[in-house]
């Protein structure tokens, strides 16, 4: 099958979860339990809020380790969106979609943004399209069991 641009500007998911949109939304939006699958952090749910993620520098593309971020846009427990920049390569946003289904939650994400003809952010895509299948669903997923 052939990529098209959209394929090369954008990771889009989705990933079945065992467990109430109450609990996925609680793991997504608690700043502490945000720091347990994600990153440490300085997040509040407010609509306008700036706040960083900060986690280790990845030399390969470019990454200080600090990521920028801000609430663009809510409604509890079916959509949480932010901005997500480095501000040098990045600018993207990533939006968390949450949709009931029988006992637990289809959980969407789309993080989009990417540009298609830079090297450095299509490494970028490859090395977080697989981090937030692999890594990131998972952790989700332990963490609502918990709660």
């Amino acid at each position: 099958m052939a990529t098209t641009s959209e394929d090369l500007r954008a990771i889009r998911l989705d990933q079945f979860i065992g467990h109430a949109p109450a609990k996925i939304w609680r793991a997504l939006t608690d700043p502490e339990l945000l720091a347990r699958w994600l990153m440490p952090n300085d997040f509040k749910l407010e609509v306008g809020h700036r706040f960083t993620f900060t986690t280790e520098p990845k030399k390969q593309v470019g990454f200080d380790g600090v990521v920028y971020c801000e609430v663009l846009e809510f409604e509890p427990e079916r959509l949480l969106k932010i901005s997500w920049s480095d501000r040098k390569n990045a600018d993207w946003t990533v939006a968390w979609r949450l949709e009931p289904e029988g006992k637990g939650t289809r959980l969407f994400l789309d993080h989009e943004g990417f540009d298609p003809d830079d090297e450095l952010q299509q490494l970028s895509r490859k090395i977080m399209g697989s981090g937030w299948r692999s890594n990131i669903f998972p952790k989700i997923a332990a963490l609502a069991a918990t709660l």
